[in-house]
């Protein structure tokens, strides 16, 4: 039972399975993090957020503020989640994803903890706006590069991936 195999025509066939894989992991390694905008638009969110904090309010204001902020964040999550052009299955976030959100969570917040520390001695909104611009830009910063290096992970998962279904 044996058949001639073409091998133009299995590399032919190869390739038009290959391509548009690549094209998936090309997809997901763009729109990463979000792409630039949802990137900016969080910095922002956070910049008003630790600017409205440095300004001394009462206590149900600072409630107030971190329900708005809390809100405005989750809606722009799920706008960011319906307008994602790719959708993956939930298995291809792996340790690299959860590292990166917690790193940067820890980053994010060791810089507003620090920052407001080292402007406590300023006036209120001048340290609140220092603090906030510091903040904010630790976060530009952070999420772009690693939000690459997490999703970087997927185009060698599914070549290995490949790989396993080709050698059962």
């Amino acid at each position: 039972m044996s058949t001639s195999v073409d091998a133009e025509q299995a590399w032919r066939d190869l390739q038009r399975i290959r391509i548009p894989q690549e094209r998936v992991y090309d997809e997901v390694e763009r729109t990463a993090s979000g792409g630039p905008r949802a990137t900016w638009i969080t910095a922002a969110t956070m910049w008003a957020f630790l600017v409205v904090l440095g300004v001394d309010l009462p206590k149900w204001g600072v409630w107030l503020a971190l329900v708005v902020y809390v809100a405005l964040l989750s809606t722009l999550a799920v706008v960011h989640n319906r307008r994602s052009r790719v959708r993956l299955h939930r298995s291809y976030y792996d340790w690299r994803a959860l590292a990166v959100f917690v790193g940067g969570a820890v980053v994010t917040g060791v810089t507003v903890l620090l920052s407001g520390h080292l402007v406590a001695s300023l006036e209120p909104m001048v340290g609140a706006l220092i603090q906030a611009t510091v903040s904010a830009a630790v976060f530009v910063l952070s999420v772009g590069p690693a939000g690459r290096w997490a999703v970087g992970s997927l185009r060698g998962r599914g070549e290995r991936d490949a790989r396993k279904g080709a050698g059962r």
